[in-house]
């Protein structure tokens, strides 16, 4: 069934747009009439075209748009066919009702179609139902857009179709991915207040050199008089930030930020900075257990769904994150393809804490590995929990401690030199 995009008026005469199946025009705009719509304009939605145009546009350099025209770059953003995981979350949740309440695959789809709002994903929905229409299994439908139904989830659906417990598969899937959103959120949180309380700062700072340091301190240049270490560090600062160094040293760090994302970008620096993560203080057991969530978590929905113990290990592999991590799953996967447990060559990494390959050995030896690997998500997620608000509790003080301390520097270093002047003249 063709999906196509249309303008028109509401019955209070408010214009509306969005995208809707339909076997031909005609029904289209019986549908929309009896919905109350009068389309002024209406086209068919082609996926294949709308991606050769994105790309085109991509490659043009479509970022420019919001220079030219805002209003475009805001359609472009709204219309590309990507979506958010909390959607995603959502609509799996909805189809595993539908499918648990016993609708059929394309009917469940066409209420998806018709709830949906964005009009990317809508478009997206709509061509998986017609794939499935025409024959095509829904794990091969999604699988044709990949930046809204990554691998991992097109895999656990294929096994969902396989074993005839689609609707189940469903649920789980719902979970996972409601379960990373949660985790993702609390990352985000956790860095939110001290990225905005440097921004800040950063800017009191700026001000205070650019337009107040400067005024002061010209008193001090007619006295002739030695000025304390600290007046000098920040006359010294002030002059850098308020003059042409102060364009050079940010040309400088600008080009050092890109460089160092180009280094980063490479195997070999990635393999460093990772590796640098999981040593740093505080930061690395953080990121060590956040990676083992994921991969506990991911491999148990996974295994719980009927992938293949293989297939699942090689999916996991990319969402943990650090390479360092991922090297040790590969190794992994290439010890079991020869007859070896899980457990033993995660423990032998040292990468990964002897209660978590304990645990993934008992669960094997009773084969209850993905019970066990749920338990191990469960406990460190509750884990990260406690120091996400330890370190954002931390936080909070140290920030203000270090925003206050820089203002003491600036006021301590003019007023060292006033005083010092009030003293020679009494």
């Amino acid at each position: 069934m063709p999906v196509y995009s249309y303008k028109g008026f509401d019955t209070r005469g408010k214009a509306v747009s969005g995208v809707k199946d339909a076997d031909n025009l005609r029904a289209l705009r019986a549908n929309l009439k009896r919905d109350g719509v009068l389309i002024t304009e209406a086209k068919e939605a082609s996926l294949r075209a709308a991606a050769a145009r994105r790309a085109a546009g991509e490659a043009a350099g479509v970022s420019l748009l919001a220079l030219i025209n805002p209003v475009a770059a805001m359609r472009y953003w709204r219309d590309r066919e990507t979506a958010d995981r909390s959607a995603v979350a959502v609509l799996t949740r909805q189809m595993g009702t539908l499918l648990k309440a016993g609708v059929p695959l394309s009917e469940s789809l066409g209420a998806l179609v018709d709830q949906v709002e964005k009009p990317g994903l809508k478009r997206v929905l709509a061509d998986v139902k017609t794939q499935v229409n025409e024959g095509a299994s829904l794990g091969d439908a999604m699988g044709r857009h990949p930046k809204v139904f990554q691998d991992l989830y097109v895999n656990m659906i294929r096994a969902g179709e396989a074993s005839g417990n689609l609707d189940a598969v469903m649920f789980r899937l719902a979970d996972f991915l409601e379960a990373q959103n949660k985790l993702r959120s609390k990352v985000v949180s956790a860095l939110f207040y001290p990225i905005v309380m440097t921004v800040i700062g950063a800017g009191i700072m700026t001000i205070l050199m650019v337009s107040v340091v400067p005024k002061v301190t010209a008193i001090f240049a007619d006295t002739g008089k030695a000025l304390p270490w600290n007046t000098q560090m920040l006359i010294a600062i002030s002059d850098t930030v308020s003059s042409w160094k102060g364009f050079v040293l940010l040309a400088f760090i600008l080009v050092g930020i890109q460089l160092f994302r180009r280094w980063k970008a490479t195997p070999r620096g990635r393999a460093a900075v990772d590796k640098l993560i999981l040593k740093m203080w505080v930061v690395g057991p953080l990121a060590r257990q956040i990676a083992i969530t994921r991969f506990a978590k991911t491999l148990s929905t996974m295994l719980s769904s009927g992938v293949p113990l293989l297939r699942a290990l090689e999916i996991v592999k990319s969402i943990l994150g650090n390479v360092v991590l991922q090297k040790v799953i590969e190794d992994a996967r290439a010890s079991i393809q020869e007859g070896e447990s899980i457990a033993a060559p995660l423990k032998r990494s040292g990468e990964f804490p002897p209660i978590v390959t304990h645990m993934i050995a008992v669960g094997e030896r009773s084969g209850q590995l993905e019970a066990m690997l749920e338990e191990v998500a469960h406990a460190y997620d509750l884990e990260i929990d406690m120091k996400m608000g330890r370190l954002t509790t931390l936080l909070e003080p140290v920030m203000i401690l270090l925003m206050g301390g820089s203002v003491a520097f600036v006021v301590f270093s003019i007023l060292m030199p006033i005083m010092e002047m009030n003293e020679f003249v009494s």
